[in-house]
C-alpha cells in the first residue's frame, strides 16, 4: 500500500518508509452511520484515519445532554491524541456520515510515532486543525444564535457529503447542537421558509448550499480557511527537516 493511494490527508503525506511502519497492521474498514468509534471514559483501541465520510467529537455531561466539539473527516484522525498519555477519552466520537476508514492498532501507531519524525509532524498537523474548530466553536457557541450555528453545522457536514442530501434527524441535529428537539424543529420550519431547506423525510434532509450559507454565520467560512492553511503550509518532512518536528505543546501554541 502506497501512501498517496490513501483518501486519508494525513496518512498520503507520510514518505513511503514512514508510511510502512503502519502498514503490517493497517486495515481498512467500514464506517456505519451511528457507530461509536471511541467512548468518553474509555480506553482508546484503535486509530482510524478516515478516507470518507464524517465524525462528530461529542462531550457528554452528566445530566445526558451532549454538544458537539468539532468534525472530523478525511484531513484528521480518531484515537491519535492517545500517544499523549494514557488517560481515558474526554470525548464520544460518533460516526455521522457513513465512510471507509485505515484503522490500526494503538499500540502499533504509538511505536510509529516514537520512531517517525514524520508521523509526529502529522499529528502536529491533525492537532493545529482541531485547534481551530475548536477555539472558533467554543466563540460561535457563546456568541451566535442556534439557527446559525445549525446552518454552519449542516455546511460542515456538507463538506464532507457528495450531494445536498445530509443523512440527518432532528434528533441528530439536538444533539449536536445541545439543544431541545423542539427547538430544532422550530429551527427547520424557518429555514424550510427560507428556502435554505429544500425536504426533510425520515433521516434525510436536503438542503440548498447557497441558501443554507446566508443562514449561517461566518464560523464555517473562517474555519475551513484556516484549516484549509494548516495543510497548505505544510512543510515537507524528510532529511533534516523531519527532526525538528515536534508536537505542538498547548492549545495557545
Amino acid at each position: 500500500m502506497y501512501p498517496g493511494g490513501t483518501g486519508n490527508r494525513l496518512l498520503a503525506a507520510l514518505p513511503p518508509a514512514d508510511f510502512d511502519l503502519l502498514t503490517p497492521e493497517l486495515e481498512t474498514v467500514t464506517l456505519e452511520q451511528d457507530t461509536v468509534l471511541l467512548q468518553a471514559g474509555g480506553r482508546t483501541e484503535h486509530v482510524f484515519f478516515p478516507h470518507a465520510g464524517a465524525i462528530t467529537l461529542m462531550v457528554d455531561m452528566a445530566n445526558g445532554q451532549t454538544v458537539a466539539t468539532a468534525l472530523v473527516g478525511r484531513e484528521g484522525a480518531i484515537g491519535s491524541l492517545s500517544v499523549l498519555g494514557p488517560s481515558p477519552s474526554a470525548i464520544t466520537a460518533i460516526v455521522r456520515m457513513a465512510g471507509t476508514a485505515s484503522r490500526l492498532p494503538a499500540s502499533r501507531f504509538h511505536a510509529a510515532f516514537s520512531r517517525s519524525p514524520a508521523i509526529r509532524y502529522a499529528l502536529q498537523t491533525h492537532i493545529r486543525a482541531t485547534l481551530v474548530q475548536l477555539q472558533l466553536g467554543a466563540a460561535c457557541n457563546a456568541l451566535h444564535p442556534v439557527k446559525a450555528r445549525m446552518g454552519r453545522w449542516m455546511l460542515h457536514l456538507r463538506d464532507h457529503s457528495d450531494d445536498d442530501m445530509l443523512p440527518l434527524t432532528q434528533e441528530t441535529l439536538s444533539q449536536i447542537l445541545g439543544v431541545r428537539r423542539t427547538t430544532v424543529t422550530l429551527l427547520m420550519r424557518s429555514l424550510r421558509a427560507s428556502g435554505a431547506i429544500r425536504s426533510e423525510r425520515r433521516g434525510q434532509i436536503e438542503i440548498d448550499r447557497p441558501r443554507l450559507a446566508a443562514v449561517a454565520c461566518e464560523c464555517h467560512a473562517t474555519m475551513r480557511r484556516e484549516i484549509d492553511e494548516v495543510f497548505s503550509t505544510r512543510r515537507s518532512v524528510s532529511g533534516t527537516a523531519a527532526q525538528s518536528a515536534e508536537i505542538v505543546h498547548s492549545p495557545g501554541g
